[in-house]
């Protein structure tokens, strides 16, 4: 962060990174008080919302991801909606539709009724059972923050964020997200078992009638003015080059690419996933207590940010490749110097 941007933003750039830590450390805090373990989970999410960004989250069903955005938006003091998505979904369900109104002189004409999208925090629960015309009304608002009914553009109000989920084991009935589609998700993160002593947790809270809470830690202004900061936090330009690279060694085709991607990966990351992991890496510094970005942001979300944007080949899928590992080999053998 520069000194004339912190000087706008009112305050030197340490007491504007150290107020961020402060926020983003009771909002986790007050998060932790209802959701059990999944650490890496919540600092995820939190990240995304923080670069203005939208989440993917993989994991089977029951393991709470409709309770962490309920908590989030009550933490930030945002509006919530949830939309199940099945296969009878159609896009005005989501969007909205134009509706012949009434008025009191009897009179009719044409009204917008605005749809669950038009909200701060919206869940898009096991979004790859909707069809493709469904998922695609979900393309505009995520990219564009708009929503267009009948020629007319509705702006969504900030912040507009998307955290969609799906199963990874049950595949019937589902289709698959369009590449285009996922590269709209900032990070995909792998929702992970919870532990014994955290289902012992769950267990006493869910079966015994324990309630647990938490409490609003900021509001919409702060939350948009932390975003802003995030923009605002430096970068080196060798460090973003070695984003960069990072990036073009996920397409075969590239200098850079280690040999498991020349085998088993057909298509890379698009410059979308350089955009993301620039913006996680700031918010990791800030959450790191610097107003700087290190080598060390970039490798703690590389994975995150691109492992839904590498396309695995024939070869990749047939051998059961983990792109993980193949993101482990390019961290592995991508020089931070260059």
């Amino acid at each position: 962060m520069s000194k004339a941007a912190a000087k706008k933003g009112g305050g030197a750039p340490e007491e504007i990174v150290r107020a961020f830590r402060e926020d983003l450390g009771r909002i986790q805090d007050e998060i932790g008080k209802v959701i059990v373990g999944q650490e890496e989970i919540v600092q995820g999410v939190i990240t995304c919302i923080m670069a203005d960004g939208h989440v993917l989250l993989e994991g089977v069903p029951g393991l709470g991801k409709t309770v962490l955005v309920n908590t989030i938006s009550h933490v930030m003091d945002l509006q919530f909606e949830r939309i199940q998505f099945t296969p009878d979904l159609q896009p005005s369900d989501i969007i909205g539709t134009r509706m012949a109104v009434e008025d009191e002189r009897g009179s009719m004409h044409f009204e917008f009724q605005k749809g669950p999208v038009f909200t701060n925090l919206l869940l898009a629960d096991e979004i790859n059972r909707a069809t493709p015309k469904t998922q695609a009304a979900l393309l505009e608002s995520m990219a564009e923050r708009s929503v267009t009914v009948a020629s007319t553009t509705h702006r969504l109000e900030p912040p507009f964020f998307v955290m969609a989920t799906q199963n990874p084991l049950e595949q019937e009935g589902t289709y698959p997200l369009p590449e285009a589609q996922l590269d709209r998700f900032l990070f995909k993160l792998i929702v992970r078992f919870p532990s014994l002593d955290e289902l012992d947790i769950i267990m006493d809270r869910t079966t015994r009638g324990v309630k647990v809470s938490a409490d609003k830690v900021i509001d919409r202004e702060r939350l948009l003015e932390m975003r802003r900061q995030v923009r605002e936090v430096e970068i080196a330009k060798p460090v973003q080059r070695y984003a960069l690279r990072l990036l073009r060694a996920t397409h075969p085709d590239m200098d850079e690419a280690t040999d498991m991607v020349r085998q088993f990966v057909r298509n890379g990351g698009s410059p979308r996933g350089a955009q993301a992991m620039l913006l996680a890496a700031k918010v990791n510094a800030m959450m790191d207590g610097r107003y700087h970005v290190g080598p060390e942001d970039i490798q703690a979300i590389m994975k995150a940010s691109l492992r839904h944007r590498v396309i695995l080949n024939f070869e990749g899928e047939a051998e059961g490749v983990q792109t993980d590992d193949i993101l482990s080999e390019i961290l592995k053998k991508t020089s931070v110097k260059g």
